[in-house]
């Protein structure tokens, strides 16, 4: 159930148990439960709505012809009562439907989600991705935290916003990623703009943005159509193996360490995800690695 269908029932209490477990698995939880809360403050008493009828009609007295003073009326107390409720109830819908959609990935997952305009987004294991739906069409902008290629359809410009740059597209395919000190962009189709510490730098189908510990780094000519992950093999050319690693962990949820290893040293090659045995062989051979394995921990050797 999506989202937004689960937040009405809610707000209705209508959720059974299998909608309200997935209601608390929800990124927002906690921050809709204090809302919610802060509104019961608001609240006003229960009273019969027939009877508070009666009441104001029966205190409502016609004006004489001539009479000097008009007797006090109070029924406007329950309908403020009324105006408080509504105003809370707006502000309550207000605030749900303005809150951002983020979709999350676990180690070892990867999704498709579908933008309000068609467009997709493939997302790879541990990221986050959040836009807004509300202002989708004012404005085409999401936020990415870790790698996804996106398909981008034609319209206004779109914005890829990270930690590390922003990325200005016109209709096109590219893939972004940014992690820890590594922040990566490869135009497939159409042309990128990679804003980073306030220069541009436009790239054509084939070229790269790579920058790692603060460094720029040049890249070979791009000659795939997609990323190789969209196939469940990471691939890397002349990369820091620390880089290599970090790819390893996301993909099968492990924890390595190093002994008498340079991070830093480069590595070609790559790994697929669906078997970690040979995963594992073929980041270590190429190297003379040896490597032992425990539970979800993996250690790898140079003697």
């Amino acid at each position: 159930m999506k989202r937004e269908e689960l937040i009405s029932k809610w707000l209705d209490n209508d959720l059974n148990d299998y909608e309200l477990e997935a209601f608390k698995n929800l990124e927002d939880y906690d921050d809709l439960i204090k809302l919610s809360e802060s509104v019961q403050a608001f609240k006003a008493n229960d009273y019969d709505t027939s009877k508070e009828l009666e009441s104001v009609l029966s205190k409502i007295t016609p004006i004489a012809i001539g009479s000097k003073k008009q007797q006090p009326t109070h029924w406007f107390k329950p309908l403020m009562r009324v105006a408080a409720i509504l105003a809370v109830c707006f502000s309550l819908y207000y605030y749900t439907t303005t809150l951002d959609t983020k979709i999350t990935t676990e180690f070892a997952q990867k999704t498709t989600i579908e933008l309000p305009d068609a467009s997709s987004v493939h997302l790879n294991a541990k990221s986050l991705l959040a836009f807004n739906k509300k202002d989708w069409k004012k404005e085409r902008e999401v936020e990415l935290n870790g790698e996804a290629f996106f398909k981008v359809a034609k319209g206004s410009s779109f914005k890829v916003i990270t930690k590390s740059g922003t990325v200005t597209v016109y209709g096109t395919q590219f893939n972004v990623k940014q992690r820890d000190n590594y922040f990566e962009v490869i135009c497939y189709e159409g042309l990128v703009g990679v804003t980073h510490n306030s220069h541009e730098t436009k790239l054509k189908p084939g070229d790269s943005f790579l920058i790692i510990d603060g460094k720029t780094i040049a890249k070979e000519k791009e000659n795939r159509t997609t990323p190789s992950w969209l196939n469940n093999t990471s691939t890397f050319k002349s990369l820091p193996y620390k880089a290599v690693i970090a790819e390893f962990e996301r993909q099968y949820n492990v924890d390595i360490t190093l002994i008498n290893i340079d991070s830093n040293q480069l590595f070609t090659g790559s790994f697929a995800h669906d078997n970690i045995n040979v995963a594992i062989k073929s980041i270590t051979l190429p190297l003379h690695v040896i490597y032992s394995k425990s539970n979800h921990t993996i250690t790898l050797k140079r003697e």
